[in-house]
């Protein structure tokens, strides 16, 4: 009954064909005998058939336009779903380039060194194939970004999408590099460590010069990233702690001086058993005897004078230096002395005289004064200030009066 049905129905359907195909070769008949008004509709039907496939090919370009948004705003809740699930971080974006370890959990110690150190261990090494890989993204990626930058219409198109997408691609291939090379930085800084910054400040400089050789990586070259980095992190670190370390600041060429003195001073202690002279070490340097001198008065550290002395700490460093302007007690005694004995002096004079020769020498404020101004305080002239001086200390010079004094003269 079925195979009967189906034949039925084919034959219908072959019927219907048929009878259709005979209509249209009926009405197909009077075009041949008017050959304008076909050509007419012809083009019509070409011109209907171009302007149909343009407005599906534009309709396919949206809906792939908009498939590829929907898919990449996907992805972005799947990412921040993920920090909020692990209550940490995540390193990348991006699941293909994502370390080893991508997700942190949040739980800090009391020691930031050890937590740093824990962070940065859960990033998988990269091989020579992975850095040019990396490095090769990133280039890529730079140039996108720089042709975004030059049109901004291009951001609303679809190659500017594509364009940012291989920018945001070449950021994570950029950070995903930093964080495979962050314990080259920490092998690095530990030579540098009790020169007067902290370890982590090192870690911190060392790891901008990082950034900056990832910039700068040639892979062309045929060079590992961690051959050329190093020379990066060491000139950023040194640089640091030539502004940093310090006290006083010292320019950066000097402390590159200060540096090699110590260097050769080392290695000529070394050699010689003994410490070496300053003749020897300008013959080493090819510098004068004078300039090595110089050099190493430079590169002292300043001590504090309230640096702790002593098992306890009891005393300071302070407590030992010599205060150049306190007075000594037995000349503080000796000057007190001094004045009464000079006082009981001018005792045996006139009020006049006493007055005259204490003004005259400053005997009373330190500052002495003209025959002028001691005219003037009187009401005589100059001269007879003069004669009174004159006379006043020919009294002193008495041995009577003289002799008290003359104990202090040496």
């Amino acid at each position: 009954m079925t195979s009967s049905k189906t034949a039925e129905t084919a034959t219908d359907t072959t019927t219907e064909v048929a009878g259709s195909g005979t209509d249209a070769s009926s009405k197909r008949t009077p075009a041949k005998r008017t050959g304008k008004p076909t050509a007419a509709k012809t083009a019509a039907k070409k011109a209907a058939s171009k302007a149909a496939k343009a407005t599906a090919s534009e309709q396919a370009e949206e809906v792939e336009d908009e498939a590829e948004e929907a898919e990449a705003t996907k992805k972005a809740s799947e990412t921040n779903a993920k920090v909020e699930a692990s209550g940490g971080f995540v390193y990348n974006a991006t699941e293909d380039d994502a370390p080893a370890q991508q997700v942190v959990t949040a739980g800090a110690t009391a020691d930031p060194v050890k937590d740093y150190l824990k962070q940065i261990g859960r990033v998988a090494l990269l091989n020579a194939a992975q850095e040019v890989e990396l490095a090769e993204r990133i280039e890529a990626g730079l140039y996108a970004e720089h042709q975004l930058k030059g049109d901004e219409s291009m951001v609303r198109t679809k190659a500017g999408r594509e364009l940012a997408m291989i920018a945001e691609d070449g950021r994570a291939a950029k950070d995903h590099l930093l964080e495979a090379n962050l314990r080259l930085v920490v092998s690095l800084a530990k030579r540098y460590t009790g020169r007067g910054m902290l370890f982590l400040d090192l870690i911190q400089e060392g790891n901008l010069g990082l950034i900056r050789a990832v910039e700068k990586f040639d892979y062309s070259k045929g060079y590992k990233f961690s051959t050329y980095a190093t020379w990066w992190i060491r000139q950023a670190i040194t640089r640091a702690m030539a502004d940093q370390a310090r006290t006083i600041r010292i320019p950066v060429h000097m402390v590159e001086v200060i540096n090699k003195l110590a260097r050769v001073q080392r290695q000529m202690l070394q050699d010689l058993g003994r410490e070496p002279t300053p003749e020897e070490l300008a013959k080493e340097l090819d510098m004068t005897p004078e300039k090595v001198v110089e050099v190493q008065k430079y590169g002292r550290e300043p001590i504090s004078l309230h640096t702790p002395l002593g098992e306890d700490g009891d005393s300071e460093f302070g407590d030992l230096i010599e205060d150049s302007e306190a007075v000594v007690p037995a000349d503080a005694v000796s000057f007190t002395l001094l004045q009464e004995q000079l006082h009981s002096v001018l005792d045996t004079l006139s009020e006049r005289e006493a007055g005259v020769v204490s003004m005259r020498f400053g005997l009373e404020d330190g500052q002495p004064k003209t025959l002028d101004e001691i005219g003037k305080v009187y009401g005589v002239t100059r001269e007879r200030i003069r004669q009174i001086e004159s006379k006043t200390m020919s009294k002193l010079r008495h041995p009577s009066r003289s002799q008290v004094l003359r104990d202090y003269l040496d």
